[in-house]
């Protein structure tokens, strides 16, 4: 019988990525989104197209204020999105995202009686954020280990972070091994009501260059290039 793993699927193309690779682990995959008051919130609906596709058994989508925090571009209107790159640790980085999104999936997987979790997040094409390292994975697994009623009884719960020092192509070229429609995910950062990228954000430079890199045309959907 497959083992259950929570996999925190954001729309994106990397989180999409690590289903699949959850799923060809043999995991029984429960998807886990959140809607956290992002202004790029067509990634959600990105994220109900690849929790259909890859047949998860479950997807969940759970409200999160962090726009009521602020501190980032990706939560506060006010703050733009760059549109060049930047030094530094960008505008774009939401203060504790993962730790917080981690925790959600943490919880949820010790109700499921999973001891995996699945997340998306590499350091190479990071951004520079800083909860896309491997030190703070490890650091959320000793958490993990010690918080929980699994992990004080011996069961402690892993996070498999598998494209963690991938580049952009090597995950592309996993994603299309495994048969991942990147056409239904949204990576841009101010994408519109339908889905259409900018062309011009980081996450969209990141992307572009990803897919130039494998030699594989881009399926983006673009507004305002």
């Amino acid at each position: 019988m497959a083992r259950p793993a929570v996999v925190l699927l954001s729309g994106g193309l990397d989180s999409a990525t690590a289903l699949a690779i959850a799923g060809e682990r043999g995991f029984e995959c429960y998807a886990l989104s959140v809607d956290y008051g992002q202004r790029h919130v067509a990634e959600l609906e990105a994220a109900r197209r690849v929790a259909r596709a890859l047949g998860v058994r479950e997807h969940r989508i759970m409200r999160l204020d962090l726009a009521g925090i602020g501190g980032s571009a990706l939560t506060d209107p006010a703050i733009a999105v760059p549109q060049a790159p930047s030094t530094g640790i960008p505008v774009t980085y939401v203060p504790a995202r993962n730790s917080i999104m981690l925790t959600l999936a943490l919880a949820w997987a010790e109700v499921l009686g999973s001891g995996d979790i699945f997340v998306g997040v590499n350091v190479l094409d990071s951004s520079g954020y800083p909860d896309c390292r491997p030190q703070f994975i490890a650091a959320f697994e000793r958490l993990a280990a010690l918080a929980t009623k699994a992990g004080v009884e011996g069961t402690p719960c892993r996070v498999h972070a598998p494209l963690i020092k991938w580049t952009k192509a090597q995950i592309i070229r996993a994603g299309m091994r495994l048969r991942v429609d990147y056409g239904q995910t949204v990576s841009c950062y101010q994408a519109d009501s339908e889905g259409r990228a900018c062309g011009s954000c980081d996450a969209c430079r990141l992307r572009q260059a990803g897919f130039a890199a494998a030699g594989v045309a881009d399926p983006t959907r673009y507004g305002r290039l």
